[in-house]
Parts: structure tokens; sequence; C-alpha cells
């Protein structure tokens, strides 16, 4: 059993989702102690909780010492074997997205197509957006192999979440593919999504777009940015992601969620001057995809190249995880990630090749 110590590098439930989820591809048993150390609240938190239990479901696997706050649990993998549609309820407002990134790397090789149904959050601090994870990550997957879609079924926000998110994986029919983009050219185009519910009247989606098209006027870019007013959530909140396409290949991603006492205004120049962040450090990556990238390209064959903004703890995280039960090969160069892929591919009786 390998002993994986939540308290590296981020410190967070980064770790406790990806090793799960490559204990799961491996058969590696694992004992995690010190989960989410770093983090205001240590331990396991709901949505941690659920992605061990989905994960397990899948793979037919066995969990001990899931509980709210526990910051030690071992997770024992069975092989992959799954139905064909799952529904995984969080039950409070953690991150249906993290919970979808969590599971993606297994369902990708279950060999049948999956649907699943997760409610929780959609929006909120300290995770990816679904916008950003329609728009940035999976079109980035897509053209290593993974065919995956995520659709709103109804926001959901902090501190209720009852949102929906739904997931159909298509499975690979061969190892996933090495992915290169070491240049960004040009921008061609950016554009955006202004989100809020029940906000309509206060005109909370026109003035998140509004402040942030001015930030970026400012830069030299006009932006193109949809307005949606949504009346499905169970409580009001919002939601605003910028993205900036350069050349063919390259989409660049940044979004805040709204927050109590955080105004319309404060969000749109807090993204757009994000995402000008994003487009000077000359990165092929944004932050957040960067980190999320790593675990997929390290089941790849071949090798992935990349152009990072930043190194982040995350990023330092997901390396430490894929070297550790992969023995994939990663080097980092400045802002340079080059990730040599192991071109993982399961037995026919779900076990690790």
């Amino acid at each position: 059993m390998l002993t994986i110590d939540g308290s590296q590098y981020s410190g967070s439930g980064t770790i406790v989702r990806q090793a799960v989820a490559f204990s799961a591809l491996t058969g590696r048993p694992i004992h995690v102690v010190n989960a989410r150390a770093k983090r205001d609240k240590p331990g396991l938190r709901p949505q941690h909780i659920r992605v061990v239990e989905a994960i397990a479901e899948l793979v037919n696997g066995r969990a001990e010492g899931l509980g709210q706050g526990s910051q030690e649990f071992t997770f024992r993998p069975g092989p992959i074997k799954t139905g064909r549609r799952y529904h995984w309820d969080i039950g409070s407002a953690g991150s249906t997205t993290m919970l979808g990134l969590g599971i993606l790397p297994v369902l990708a090789f279950t060999g049948s197509p999956v649907t699943v149904e997760l409610r929780g959050g959609l929006f909120q601090d300290f995770a990816p957006s679904v916008f950003h994870l329609q728009q940035v990550l999976l079109p980035i997957l897509r053209e290593m192999g993974l065919h995956a879609e995520v659709e709103i079924g109804r926001p959901g926000y902090v501190p209720k979440g009852e949102g929906i998110l739904n997931l159909t994986v298509k499975p690979l029919t061969a190892p996933l593919r090495a992915n290169i983009r070491e240049e960004a050219g040009p921008v061609t185009r950016l554009w955006g999504i202004a989100l809020s519910s029940h906000l309509e009247e206060r005109r909370v989606s026109q003035r998140m777009a509004d402040s942030a098209r001015d930030v970026l006027a400012k830069a030299g870019y006009r932006a193109e940015i949809e307005i949606r007013h949504d009346t499905e959530s169970l409580q009001r909140g919002a939601a605003l992601a910028l993205f900036a396409d350069e050349g063919e290949a390259v989409r660049l991603g940044a979004d805040r969620a709204g927050a109590l006492r955080r105004s319309a205004e404060s969000i749109g120049k807090h993204v757009a001057k994000h995402l000008l962040d994003e487009l000077t450090s000359g990165a092929t990556l944004d932050r957040f995809a960067a980190d999320q990238i790593i675990p997929f390209a390290a089941l790849a064959a071949g090798e992935s190249r990349f152009i990072m903004p930043t190194v982040t703890d995350h990023v330092l995280t997901s390396i430490w995880l894929a070297e550790i039960f992969l023995d994939a090969h990663v080097r980092i160069d400045g802002q340079h990630l080059a990730i040599h892929g192991v071109g993982f591919w399961p037995n026919g009786d779900g076990t690790p090749s």
C-alpha cells in the first residue's frame, strides 16, 4: 500500500482526487494521511468524500475512514467495471466540476459510454467554473482523443449549491495522444459569458460584462460577452468567464463567481485583469488548465509540451503524483512544461496493463 502525504505541495483536495483516480487506474491501494492539511478547514469535505465514493463505485473499490473532517483514509481499488448512468449528489455547494475532473480519468477507460449527473455547486471560488471546463480543458482533451461533454442542467452557487451538471464521456479506443502547444499566436477573438440567476432587475450580468469590457478596451481589446439571465437556479448567484483565442490552437480562460458583498463591477475588473495577465505571460495554457492537464498528459503516449503562466503548487502537486503512480517523466524549465506520458492502457479485465 502506498502512503500519500496530503500535506505536500498544495496540501489541498487535488491530492485526494488525483491520488484516488491514479489508484483506481493502476490498481495500487493507497493510504492518505494529512488530507487537505494546508486548508483553513483541514480534512475531507463533502465533495472530497463524494469523489472517493464515486471512484470506488466505478472500480468496485473499498474506502475506509471517510468522514467529514477526516484527515486519513484508505482506498483499495478493484477492476474497472461500470454501468452506463450514474447520479452523485455532493449535498452541499461543493464543486461539481472538481468532482467531474476527479472521475474523468477513470471514466475515460471504462469501455462504454457513460452519462453522469452531478449535483452541488457549479460556480464558486477555488474551483474551475463549468464554463472553463467546457471551453478550455475539454477541447484540449478532445485533441488528445477523449471526447467528453458537460452541460449545465441548473446553475448552483454558494451557499446552497443544488446545481446540476451533466457529464457525458465516450470511452477511449486507444491510449491518449500527446499534445504540443509551444507557441501562442496573435489574439483572434476575446469573448465571454456573464451569467446571473434571479438578478436581472439589478442588471448584474450586464454590469459584470460592461466592467470587463472597459478594462479590456483600455488594453486595446474588444470583447464579445454573452449576457445570460437564469431563472432555474434555486438561489441568486452570478459568474463571469472570459476567454482569449490565440491562433488556431490556444485558448486561455479566467473566471470568478459572485459572492456576498462582491460587486458586479469588481468581478468584471478582476476577471479581465486576470485574463490580461495570462495573455502577457506568453502562455499556451492558463494557470488552471496547466495543472489539470498533467494527469491526462502523464497517461498519454508520447511527450506533451506546454508553456505555463507560472509554476503553481497545484502544478507541482500534479507532477508529484504522476511521477509516483505512473513513473511519468516531467520537466519544468522556466515556464516550459514537458510531460513524457506512459501510454497507459488497461487489460481486457479492467486491471492495469
